[in-house]
């Protein structure tokens, strides 16, 4: 059994990866943490956990997280990198579902989150968890950094696109929409529901923080920089991201067949048949990533539609999918999950 603790339980993504952990037939639980919270029965606050999840929440201070084999950060950015160092010296491997470990570039990181970085040499060691691209780095992780929620979506949309050299990647267009639960389980005016509800808007088209995440990861594929324009909107919907990708081809290519073969054997990347329209509803509550490839009116446009669930894939869901690979198991274990609908 994998002995696996929690640090920030109380949140959205928080309960999400407490219902996946409670699936999972290979994992222990023993320590869910939360400052405020400290002494009430999980299943008290969320209870839809209960009869499966019968730890009550304990202060940071009092937990033993140092006899587990992981431990999953799911707090605020800036928590993980104050504490993985102690861990990771015990032993224990830690997957942060925060931004702290995600940008190779310190200084980057510091301008984008305003605060300087409390464990820059961990930075360089932590692996990025993107299965479909680190796979083999991941197995070995002693610092895993999640991917955010947009970078997922984006990212996965655009790489065959990128490592097939097939579109000017001097122009890309990342138009991203989520649900309103990516904002976070937190007292905020925007997110109240007479504020959201019945409206649409965009939001951080100066620059959002998983600009230089994506960015990274596409310029990695690409082996120079990319030209990416991303402008994320706020939907009136609880769980969901629909990101929309826009490029221009440089070549005559069976855009079908790329995708198709890019992703064979991901195990959480469907790719549609041609014509497909992916729709939010149809990955709600799972860890599957659907993605659907167009050349409307057979242009030299290709336009990808890639929808995830931002607290599974884009969150709770990918971080168990990185243990799994991290621990040697199945890497659907526990994960195995089909779509709420409606």
């Amino acid at each position: 059994m994998i002995k696996v603790g929690v640090v920030g339980g109380t949140g959205y993504t928080g309960v999400e990866l407490l219902r996946l952990l409670a699936l999972h037939p290979q994992v222990s639980l023993t320590a869910i943490t939360s400052r405020g919270e400290a002494g009430l029965p999980v299943a008290d606050m969320f209870p839809s956990l209960r009869k499966r999840v019968d730890l009550r929440f304990v202060a940071p201070q009092d937990a033993a997280l140092d006899e587990c084999d992981v431990v999953f950060f799911a707090t605020p950015n800036g928590i993980a990198m104050k504490q993985a160092a102690e861990l990771v010296a015990t032993g224990v491997r830690v997957i942060d579902l925060a931004a702290d470990f995600r940008i190779r570039d310190v200084a980057e990181w510091q301008k984008w989150y305003g605060m300087e970085h409390a464990a820059p040499e961990l930075v360089a060691e932590a692996v990025y968890g993107l299965p479909e691209v680190n796979r083999e780095k991941i197995r070995s992780a002693r610092v895993l950094a999640n991917p955010g929620c947009y970078p997922t979506a984006v990212q996965l949309g655009f790489l065959p696109l990128i490592e097939a050299g097939v579109v000017d990647i001097s122009h890309l267009v990342a138009d991203a929409k989520s649900g309103v639960s990516g904002a976070g389980r937190k007292a905020e005016v925007h997110a109240l529901f007479a504020e959201a509800a019945d409206s649409f808007k965009a939001y951080g088209v100066p620059g959002h923080r998983h600009l230089p995440e994506i960015r990274q990861g596409l310029t990695r594929a690409a082996g120079t920089p990319v030209g990416l324009t991303f402008v994320p909107h706020l939907t009136p919907m609880i769980r969901g991201i629909h990101a929309t990708l826009y490029g221009r081809l440089n070549g005559d290519v069976d855009l079908q067949a790329l995708f198709e073969k890019r992703y064979a054997g991901e195990p959480f990347v469907d790719v549609l048949p041609a014509g497909s329209h992916p729709e939010t509803r149809s990955v709600r509550a799972s860890n599957l990533c659907r993605i659907a490839v167009h050349r409307p009116q057979g242009g030299d446009v290709v336009v990808v539609l890639s929808v995830i669930d931002n607290l599974v894939k884009g969150a709770a869901g990918q971080a168990v999918q990185n243990m799994n690979i991290m621990f040697g198991c199945e890497e659907t274990l526990g994960l195995d999950i089909v779509p709420v609908s409606p």
